[in-house]
């Protein structure tokens, strides 16, 4: 198999296991800690900040671990990879995360799918979305361009943790994902109409972040790229 196809299927497969993790801790969560909100998201943050980390340990060297279009698409831009990238990963991370989902409904005894009823809405929200995604790029790609990769499946787990408490959304901060929640009806879910806003929110802090690596970090160390 090229090296491009393992790539893909690796995208495929981390995808769908970071859907599978965030929307089966928060099934668990709301049936371990009925009534206790805050409990929960705790539940859900630490369960997804250990589960984030292990997929960016196990994908890494097989696709870059990327499971997020954003994080893909500033990849490109700011390392000149060739777009064709983007027109076998993206499908690979929208398809992963609904998987992810619909296995999590399953697990769980849950519909397999189930539009979400959580309506996430109002500027409060999608400026965390903004913060959130922002500080992600930033901290990918301040490791990477630093020489410091290494370092990424560490730091993106405990970001994207904190990010769930510091942030007023709970920091989705990925499309894909965002689109996968849609499909349960579940403490994790996000209603349809909510989604569209908050994948906006998303690309506008995907620039901002895309912005602050091109001022901080101008230079890169050289690194490989995918093979054909």
């Amino acid at each position: 198999m090229k090296r491009t196809a393992r790539a893909t299927v690796g995208e495929l497969l981390g995808s769908a296991g970071l859907a599978a993790v965030v929307v089966g801790s928060g099934i668990a969560a709301q049936r371990l800690s009925p009534g206790d909100v805050g409990l929960q998201l705790f539940e859900n943050a630490f369960a997804t900040a250990l589960g984030l980390t292990v997929l960016i340990l196990v994908f890494a060297t097989v696709s870059g671990a990327h499971f997020n279009p954003v994080v893909t698409l500033a990849d490109i831009t700011l390392h000149r990879e060739r777009w064709s990238i983007a027109a076998v990963y993206l499908p690979a991370q929208f398809v992963g995360c609904i998987a992810g989902a619909v296995l999590a409904n399953l697990m769980f005894g849950e519909p397999a799918v189930q539009w979400s009823t959580t309506e996430r809405s109002g500027l409060p929200l999608l400026l965390g979305e903004v913060v959130a995604t922002a500080g992600l790029v930033l901290v990918i790609f301040a490791l990477v361009r630093t020489g410091r990769s290494h370092l990424a499946a560490p730091a993106v787990g405990a970001y994207i943790g904190a990010a769930y408490f510091f942030t007023s959304s709970s920091s989705f901060a990925n499309p894909a994902i965002t689109v996968g929640r849609m499909f349960t009806d579940t403490f994790a879910g996000i209603a349809p109409a909510s989604a569209l806003p908050f994948i906006a929110a998303q690309l506008i802090g995907a620039a901002l972040g895309w912005c602050a690596v091109r001022v901080l970090f101008p230079t890169a160390v050289e690194r490989a790229t995918i093979d054909a």
